[in-house]
């Protein structure tokens, strides 16, 4: 079944699609924010292994050159490892969602984000964040969201959520903040 929700934020339509793409894994979805888009898959095991006493979590946040519709040409024709911005993304991503996995979940799970299109505005880190929350919370893998993530800019003392690219030049401030809600189910 397919799923999609939208909602407007910033003046741009922000949207989450799931049941369409990655069907193999236990839950994907393609998050849209104008006309970026990053599809987010999340897998993990159905046991872990024996004597670990750790949680392997893995999130990984790929750019492709021809998300941007560039592509690599002369003596370097394909994409190597990944970039500097792509590891600091990956971070945003996994350091809000580790700490709400349960404490006895030690099964290895990976979560990847890997960015469609790029429209030059908006950045794609902020949706893969939303969109691994959105993965874990469709999948059958223990998850303690959702959890939602937004980068704020301030221009002349205003605050703007999602700040294009020519916003952020401009803006004095730059925040990425996460968050998450627990629902309390009293009935």
């Amino acid at each position: 079944m397919i799923v999609k929700k939208e909602v407007e934020i910033g003046g741009r339509l922000f949207s989450i699609e799931t049941g369409r793409y990655a069907k193999q894994a236990n839950g994907s979805v393609m998050v849209g924010y104008g006309d970026t888009m990053v599809l987010v898959t999340a897998v993990a095991s159905t046991e872990s292994k024996p004597d670990q006493d750790f949680f392997p979590l893995q999130v990984e946040y790929r750019e492709k050159t021809s998300a941007a519709g560039k592509f690599p040409g002369g003596y370097i024709k394909r994409e190597g490892r990944p970039s500097e911005k792509e590891i600091l993304s990956a971070r945003l991503c996994d350091r809000p969602i580790r700490p709400l996995f349960p404490e006895a979940f030690l099964n290895e799970t990976q979560v990847i984000a890997m960015v469609f299109s790029y429209d030059g505005e908006n950045d794609p880190d902020v949706l893969a964040a939303c969109g691994a929350s959105a993965a874990l919370v469709v999948s059958d893998i223990p998850f303690d969201g959702p959890m939602g993530e937004v980068r704020v800019g301030r221009i002349g003392g205003e605050f703007i959520v999602n700040p294009t690219q020519e916003q952020i030049k401009l803006s004095d401030i730059e925040l990425v903040v996460a968050g998450y809600c627990r629902f309390n189910y009293d009935g």
